[in-house]
């Protein structure tokens, strides 16, 4: 009977120590998980697109570098070019002078849903460049040898474009873009007076590279 007695005593004691011991333990440490804290990013994009000025068919190309900010707010710098098939009579070509032109400035872009495969954004862009007229057959002849004779007057522009864009996050390394814009100009002022701005819409497609998530781990920290 006393044997019966202290070995129930003993087992409800090792019962006790052992709850508290794991009670101590899970109160020394608290689990961190990343995805409540701000997840950062940065990558480097590619943007096309095919769009119109004066009516006319214009294509850009561009390159983008930003910080991404918890999957809400990219901030970084971009820069476009765009070459824009105008057709005019000038001192270049008689029927076929044709627009370029490029801008570099300022990219942010707030982004809604970010965390979900398809997500919400709307890019904002704000700088200036230049633009100017070329000879159009020089292009289209494959002509890689250019030197001033081949362009004519240009001009100082200044520029917003702001749009939205559905972006698809493939993994966290890639993520693919489709884009509609609408582009604001400051005035110009070329010797060939068809249009004084290139206000107008374009819309493409994207590809970002680089990493959307970093920090995102699980991990344990002990109290002191």
């Amino acid at each position: 009977m006393f044997n019966q007695k202290t070995t129930v005593l003993f087992i409800a004691l090792v019962s006790v120590i052992t709850t508290h011991a794991q009670q101590k333990s899970n109160d020394e440490y608290i689990t961190f998980n990343d995805r409540n804290n701000v997840v950062h990013g940065i990558y480097l994009g590619i943007p096309l697109a095919i769009g119109e000025i004066d009516g006319k068919d214009t294509f850009f190309a561009g390159l983008k570098l930003a910080y991404v900010a918890n999957r809400k707010l990219e901030i970084g710098l971009a820069t476009y070019g765009f070459y824009s098939q105008q057709n005019l009579s000038g001192e270049l070509s008689i029927d076929n002078e044709d627009l370029i032109g490029g801008y570099v400035g300022l990219h942010l872009e707030p982004i809604l849903f970010g965390k979900r495969t398809i997500s919400l954004s709307f890019p904002q862009f704000i700088g200036g460049g230049a633009i100017g007229y070329v000879d159009g057959d020089t292009f289209e002849n494959d002509d890689n040898d250019f030197d001033n004779e081949d362009f004519d007057t240009s001009d100082y522009i200044f520029v917003y474009e702001p749009g939205v864009s559905l972006l698809f996050n493939i993994n966290r390394y890639v993520q693919l873009e489709a884009t509609g814009k609408y582009r604001f100009s400051s005035k110009i002022e070329l010797e060939q007076q068809a249009l004084d701005r290139i206000n107008g819409f374009s819309a493409g497609l994207g590809i970002k590279v680089g990493i959307f998530n970093m920090g995102k781990n699980r991990y344990k920290k002990q109290i002191d």
